[in-house]
């Protein structure tokens, strides 16, 4: 069981921004991709979902493919996105309703899971509200339970902690903790990596549509030669003279 990404090239039409991307997940491992805006971080996870198209390569998640069977594919994977993207016209119950019918739930054994988790973001008391009622760090804190909620091999979270506050953030770290022991596999992006190195495995730097290097904070920083007390920003201005050099 793992994510299998081989040689994948991709983007939009008649702009590449994917050129020859390879990384792997395995189970109970959270792989954190960085790198600049514009590196491809985004593009990367379009296509692990299906919303751009494949032009060369493989994307196999245990052994299956969105060409193989899309709905078998896509209900192996949750995502929750950096911008939360809820139904205006549905309310948090019904959120959670249509993630158990999507996922092929038992209510009867979804709903106590789903009532720990509105606890432990404080939204048990809030079924019945709207997305319009919700600030963006409350939608995002729906993103996050419908997605844990939905149980999957595989769980991608785009910039998590945008909005959050700093109990959600917790709450957030100890969700992943909890999934990553029992076996799932995680792909993240984030630029906050002081929050996200407790449960980050790996790291995989994202550069000009390829993967510059992939291992620990201590081999990335070596990597780059940095030294194990200088701050990921001179990461980022490496990157960034390296793009405007490439």
């Amino acid at each position: 069981m793992s994510l299998e990404i081989t040689h994948l090239v991709g983007g939009y039409a008649g702009f590449t921004v994917i050129k020859d991307l390879n990384l792997n997940i395995a189970p109970g491992e959270t792989l954190g991709l960085i790198g600049l805006n514009g590196a491809g971080k985004s593009t990367t996870i379009k296509h692990i979902l299906g919303l751009l198209p494949t032009r060369q390569g493989r994307i196999a998640l245990n052994e299956r493919t969105l060409a193989d069977d899309p709905t078998a594919f896509k209900r192996q994977l949750a995502y929750i996105p950096e911008t939360p993207i809820l139904y205006p016209e549905l309310t948090l119950k019904e959120h959670l309703q249509l993630t158990m019918l999507s996922y092929g739930l038992a209510e009867a054994e979804a709903w106590p899971k789903a009532q720990n988790l509105l606890t432990q973001f404080r939204l048990a008391d809030k079924l019945d509200w709207l997305p319009s009622h919700f600030s963006k760090g409350m939608q995002q804190k729906v993103m996050i339970v419908c997605a844990f909620l939905a149980d999957t091999p595989l769980l991608i979270i785009d910039e998590p902690f945008t909005g959050l506050d700093p109990l959600a953030v917790t709450r957030l770290i100890a969700l992943i903790e909890v999934a990553k022991a029992a076996g799932k596999m995680i792909l993240m992006t984030t630029h906050v990596l002081a929050q996200a190195q407790r449960v980050i495995s790996k790291y995989a730097v994202l550069n000009q549509g390829i993967i510059a290097v992939v291992g620990s904070l201590a081999e990335i920083r070596k990597h780059y030669g940095l030294a194990p007390t200088d701050s990921f920003d001179l990461l980022y201005e490496q990157l960034s003279q390296e793009q405007m050099h490439g």
